[in-house]
């Protein structure tokens, strides 16, 4: 996307559905993933006569932790409000949510490029149901309704595509480190609503803008936006006019088509909430949840940023068992007492490991499986330190780490059954290599090698491997190699 002409401004506003047992008004199972449609449904989502909202107070206090993530300000009253709308995923004909006295206050987001993004405030509110349609008919599931969830108001801050797919993975990461979300973006339980609006460079005045909904990626939301940046530039190039409405985004045609005008909240006849009593929380009920609050990415940056690099760190930040297990590794190196020029290179070495074999498409189903104790990894790098394991061997015993039969037993052993231990007996290696030169097979090279050719060497030491069925150590051959040949 060039941006040019005109500059792009972004508000995003991201529904997170809160990992609470039950659901916001009743005590019906908050978790559908995998149930039938409409079967975690009460008489209070069917909006059947009589039938009163009972608040879920959990929700209240992981809102409270949402809010502390978010930096923001907890508001000690707040209170409820009715938006009134008609369509089949509400049959109350009124959704309850916090209009006026939101409890999550104004806040801010740190990006990792070091930006900030700031939070006009986060509310709570029961979710909507589910609607799919087809050609001629849709099909209401009301196993959504009433799932308890914040909607977090950025300020409008964001002015690249980038930056906006930036803050929504870090919103993705602050939620789920909190706990206060599962974060399946498949399952729905975030969404971002994304307001796009362009205007000559300089302008101070916004214009119009066009909201983008249910975006369930980051891919999407930086996707949307940039094909928004090019259709409304178009259109101000043209002199035509920008309406204010919502579009709906379509990931496989890569556009935004036109669904309805934007409503104001005039529109949905907003009045107090008459079934349920405003939230009052004590400075107390706030200070126990900060207490409680789980390590965030900030403070993941903080102790593993001056070991690792960022660019590998921010890809191991999408997997807080990964980190959690490098932050548990560094702490046990720091009771040990181990120096830190040792504890950082083992560290390093365990976090390549994640990144690059775990992470590998072909291996990522592991990320599933328990995590490696911090003792097997400890023995890994004493064993990789001591040239008793190879780089490929290495990658080979930490693959097994993740293999149910293997998960609790020794480092050194998995080693050894796999026949992966290195040689590094003097005499043991020296006897393999004088075979090698001996080999008439290899005349040539060692012809080559004593008349100059520094590539043949290479190969050599791959014949040493060969006969030793890898566990000779190739440092070690090679050295024996060149005095041999000399």
């Amino acid at each position: 996307m060039t941006e040019q002409k005109y500059e792009i401004t972004v508000g995003i506003e991201c529904h997170v559905q809160l990992a609470t047992k039950t659901k916001l008004f009743s005590e019906v199972d908050n978790d559908a993933r995998g149930k039938e449609p409409n079967s975690c449904v009460s008489p209070v989502e069917y909006a059947l006569p009589g039938m009163l909202p009972r608040l879920n107070h959990e929700a209240i206090n992981m809102a409270v932790r949402a809010g502390l993530a978010l930096n923001s300000e907890i508001n000690l009253l707040s209170r409820f409000d009715r938006k009134h709308y008609f369509y089949p995923d509400s049959p109350k004909g009124y959704q309850i949510t916090q209009m006026y006295q939101p409890i999550i206050g104004a806040g801010f987001v740190g990006l990792p490029s070091g930006k900030k993004i700031r939070i006009e405030h986060a509310h709570l509110e029961g979710d909507a149901g589910k609607l799919t349609h087809f050609d001629h008919y849709s099909l209401v599931d009301l196993n959504r309704a009433d799932t308890p969830l914040i909607e977090i108001v950025s300020m409008p801050d964001i002015h690249s595509a980038r930056d906006a797919h930036d803050y929504c993975k870090e919103l993705w990461r602050l939620m789920t480190f909190s706990g206060v979300c599962f974060g399946d973006l498949y399952n729905g339980n975030m969404r971002f609503d994304v307001n796009i609006s362009l205007a000559e460079k300089g302008s101070k005045v916004l214009g119009k803008r066009a909201e983008i909904k249910n975006l369930n990626s980051f891919r999407s939301v930086e996707r949307a936006i940039e094909y928004e940046y090019e259709r409304q530039s178009k259109m101000l190039d043209a002199g035509e006019v920008i309406v204010q409405e919502t579009r709906g985004w379509n990931d496989a045609t890569g556009k935004t088509t036109s669904q309805r005008s934007k409503e104001e909240a005039q529109d949905y006849r907003y009045m107090p909430e008459p079934d349920l009593p405003p939230i009052r929380l004590t400075s107390q009920q706030i200070k126990k949840e900060q207490e409680n609050m789980p390590l965030l990415p900030a403070d993941y940056r903080a102790t593993l940023g001056v070991i690792i690099s960022q660019d590998i760190l921010e890809i191991l930040l999408d997997y807080k068992a990964l980190v959690d297990k490098l932050a548990e590794l560094k702490t046990e190196y720091d009771i040990q007492g181990i120096d830190k020029k040792t504890s950082k290179t083992a560290i390093l070495k365990i976090a390549n490991l994640f990144a690059s074999v775990l992470l590998a498409e072909e291996n990522s189903s592991l990320l599933n499986d328990p995590m490696p104790s911090v003792k097997q990894l400890i023995d890994l790098n004493t064993m990789i330190s001591k040239n008793e394991l190879s780089s490929t061997s290495a990658k080979e015993v930490f693959l097994h780490f993740f293999i149910s039969e293997m998960h609790f037993k020794e480092t050194r052993t998995i080693a050894k059954e796999l026949n992966l231990i290195q040689e590094n007996d003097l005499g043991a290696v020296e006897k393999i290599v004088e075979e090698v030169i001996n080999n008439s097979n290899n005349a040539q090279a060692v012809a080559d090698f004593k008349a100059g050719s520094e590539k043949v060497l290479g190969f050599l030491v791959g014949q040493v491997m060969k006969a030793s069925r890898g566990k000779a150590n190739p440092s070690m051959a090679q050295e024996i190699l060149r005095k041999k040949l000399q």
